[in-house]
């Protein structure tokens, strides 16, 4: 129930039922205020407690922003450098969020502390001063009455009615009172359903706008989260393999410590106790010695590995002789004497041991230098020779007809005794026709390990130790395009059989991505299987694991790239640099779907100027073709899609050119025997067949002449291309998607996102291989091969 109506008109009557009413008021009013003055202490402290939480979480961004990653190596992959910068964008997110927390502090005390204090103050304060003047009135009036009603009717009259006078004038300063207290009360009562209420409101509104900001923040936050995402899980990926490598390392040093000692064929170091003589008593002082061997130069430092640190200065001099001590002029075991030629007198030096001594004495001796063997290949056949060459096209063309699905291809293990007998079946003249890959005999991942085991066994590895720190630093370039232009002139450095073996392979690689959804063996899984084989070092350390990571993306990149990589010659070789850039960034893109990695120069194709004769050109270079190792049918899309490209714009696109564009012979080499298992030959492509036309005809091939010539007729190819296009466009035209697999935007034309994540009005796009779609609000451009239509 609520509070009765006090009515003015009671006033006059001052009914019991009247005070009742009043007192039901007065007790309201005194909830109220202490109800508010409580209300403004836990104000106070919340406004504290928020005050001392802001200053926490800065001193937290603080420190987050002061710590920086250092990472092993001297360069760091693009995840490695995301995740170094993300303690800054944390600490920037958490910095920004304060600074509005500090602003809605500093607000509250206006907004909510000082309105309850002054509605206190102001209005209960005044209420309670009108109860007491009511309360001293009333008993004033009650008294006077008491006394007028007590004269006595035998006073004169005049006496009596000066008092009735008196008794009227306090009766009727009491109604006016009361009437004015009455008014206060029922005000107050009133006010504070907003007076009260609307500093709360505006309080209340400092912290929406406060979690508002926070929402803000964190959907602008979200793409750089979607980036960190995927590059914690390639960064763990990576230290998966980086773990087991430098794992194996430490059991090797520890089984045979010499046979893996890490040692320069010109330099020989390590501590030894050399003897001085002091005061006809003889002392060993521990140094750590340095011989370079082109000098003859010995540098000894004085140094305590307890302590840590260099307890004198160096000395160094020139090598004149060493001669081994013999154990009977010497106590002491392991011995020899040294001679310098800047130095007077012999000095006695004492190794660590029978191995140390023997190391020491060959170095200084002008020996053979022992220095480190890397992958030792005793008894090893393998060679990038005929039969190598034919093994590994048997395997490869084993492995694509009956295995290219299976799972955890080429990262689940055979069993080595099997992959062993396999190579050495295979290898061998005598017996590899009698190697049937179609037995069961042999399963998938004995295929796989005898091809990865055949890598490893060479005498060097596929990309040579040559140029093995050279693409390692193609890799850590900074530029995409630039680690690509980089890796592709590398790889033609190659000596020709190298790279031969090399296209063989990745071609392979390739392919095996393409069937990732089922084998599940992606562009980067196959990096990590085969980067350490391909690009093995020279010499084992932990530095050189650390630089497995980049190993692993020049074989993403080669993958990727592989037709570019393997059918271009690199710019430098003498093609105009213009035309390469745009010939081979079109036939990349639009003879395959992209990967994340190749990104479109700009939202849409823009025609320009040279188009016309960038067609002619174009024409020309697939004249001149004389061979061509992949599919005919790409070849076809590849002219479609610039002619697609072309009539889109209305640039050079009518019947009389679309004829000079489509009039051209693509000569195609087939094998004229089908492969069998024991003809390690490639298998044959199906040929692009054109519309059923008159006009369409193709060459018969001979056996004498392996090459089949393709002609297609204007009006056939404008109706495949026509048909083809109507059909592409309206087949994905605005439909939803779902991300397979997580991608991050490297321009700002491209979507970031992750596995899972659902596309809205999913079209086709004008960059060939991409999708646009829309995410979160944001337009932009999407993998074809990333997403699946829902």
């Amino acid at each position: 129930m609520g509070l009765p109506a006090l009515e003015f008109s009671d006033c006059y009557l001052d009914s019991p039922q009247f005070r009742e009413r009043l007192k039901s008021h007065e007790l309201e009013l005194d909830k109220t205020n202490k109800f508010i003055k409580e209300l403004i202490k836990d104000g106070k402290a919340l406004i504290l407690a928020l005050k001392s939480l802001s200053t926490a979480k800065r001193k937290f961004a603080d420190s987050l922003n002061e710590f920086k990653f250092q990472c092993i190596g001297d360069a760091e992959t693009d995840d490695e450098i995301c995740i170094a910068k993300s303690l800054q964008e944390f600490a920037a997110v958490l910095q920004n969020l304060e600074d509005e927390r500090t602003r809605m502090i500093e607000n509250a005390s206006d907004v909510l502390i000082m309105p309850l204090e002054r509605f206190r103050k102001e209005q209960i304060s005044a209420a309670k001063e009108a109860r007491k003047k009511y309360d001293k009135e009333t008993e004033k009036y009650c008294a006077v009455l008491e006394k007028h009603l007590s004269l006595s009717a035998k006073k004169k009259e005049s006496h009596l009615h000066e008092a009735d006078n008196q008794v009227d004038n306090v009766r009727q300063h009491f109604y006016e009172v009361s009437l004015e207290y009455v008014f206060k009360v029922q005000e107050v009562q009133e006010r504070k359903m907003f007076d009260f209420v609307e500093p709360l409101l505006a309080f209340l509104q400092g912290l929406f706008t406060y979690y508002h900001h926070g929402y803000e923040l964190a959907k602008d936050f979200n793409h750089f989260k979607t980036d960190l995402t995927i590059s914690i899980q390639n960064t763990r990926n990576r230290f998966e393999s980086t773990r087991s490598e430098v794992e194996s390392l430490m059991r090797k040093m520890k089984e045979n410590p010499h046979e893996h000692k890490s040692v320069s064929q010109h330099t020989m170091e390590g501590y030894l106790f050399v003897q001085e003589k002091r005061s006809f008593v003889s002392t060993w002082v521990k140094y750590y010695c340095t011989y370079h061997r082109e000098p003859k130069r010995i540098t000894m430092v004085l140094f305590d590995p307890k302590s840590g640190g260099k307890t004198g200065e160096e000395e160094s001099f020139t090598l004149k002789s060493c001669t081994r001590r013999k154990t009977d002029s010497i106590e002491k075991r392991f011995c020899f004497d040294v001679e310098a030629v800047d130095r007077p007198g012999v000095m006695t030096m004492q190794a660590l041991s029978e191995e140390d001594r023997r190391l020491w004495m060959e170095a200084m001796d002008g020996r053979e230098p022992v220095g480190y063997q890397g992958y030792q290949l005793e008894h090893v056949m393998a060679q990038l020779d005929v039969i190598g060459f034919n093994v590994m096209k048997k395997f490869i063309y084993a492995v694509e007809t009956r295995g290219i699905d299976d799972q955890g291809l080429y990262r689940i293990v055979g069993v080595n005794s099997r992959v062993q007998k396999l190579l050495g079946l295979a290898m061998d003249p005598k017996t590899c026709a009698d190697v049937e890959l179609e037995n069961s005999e042999w399963e998938i991942k004995t295929i796989t390990s005898a091809i990865k085991h055949y890598l490893r066994v060479l005498p060097g590895p596929l990309m040579t130790y040559q140029y093995q720190r050279s693409f390692i630093k193609a890799a850590k370039l900074d530029n995409q395009e630039a680690r690509v232009t980089e890796i592709h002139a590398l790889v033609h450095r190659l000596p020709e059989k190298n790279r031969q073996m090399l296209e063989l392979l990745i071609k392979h690689l390739a392919t095996v991505a393409n069937h990732h959804q089922q084998n599940l063996m992606t562009i980067a899984n196959l990096g990590v299987v085969f980067g350490p084989t391909l690009l093995r070092p020279q010499e084992e350390t932990v530095a050189a694991i650390m630089d497995i990571k980049f190993q692993n993306i020049v074989v993403e990149i080669l993958i990727e790239h592989h037709e570019k990589i393997f059918r271009d010659v690199p710019i430098s070789v003498g093609v105009p640099t213009n035309m390469q850039l745009n010939l081979s960034r079109r036939t990349s893109t639009e003879s395959k779907a992209p990967s994340c990695s190749e990104r479109p120069l700009t939202l849409f194709h823009t025609p320009t100027h040279s188009q016309k004769g960038e067609l002619n050109h174009l024409i020309y270079l697939i004249k001149r073709i004389k061979c061509i190792d992949c599919f005919p049918s790409l070849i076809c899309f590849f002219i479609c899609s610039h002619l697609l490209c072309f009539s889109h714009n209305n640039i050079y696109f009518n019947r009389y050119n679309t004829a000079n564009a489509i009039h051209f012979f693509v000569y195609v080499s087939i094998s004229p025997i089908s492969p069998s298992p024991t003809s390690p030959r490639s298998p044959s492509w199906p040929m692009f067949s054109a519309p059923s036309s008159p006009q369409a005809t193709s060459s018969a091939s001979s056996d004498s002449s392996p090459v089949s010539c393709l002609f297609f007729s204007p009006e056939s190819a404008q109706n495949l291309l026509s048909h083809s296009h109507s059909l592409i466009v309206s087949s994905i035209a605005g439909r939803k998607a779902r991300a397979l697999y997580a991608c991050k935007a490297e321009h700002n034309s491209e979507l970031s996102f992750i596995a899972g994540t659902i596309f809205e009005n999913v079209h086709a796009s004008r960059e060939p291989g991409w999708l646009e779609g829309t995410l979160d609000g944001r337009t932009g451009l999407i993998p074809e091969n990333y997403v699946d239509f829902l």
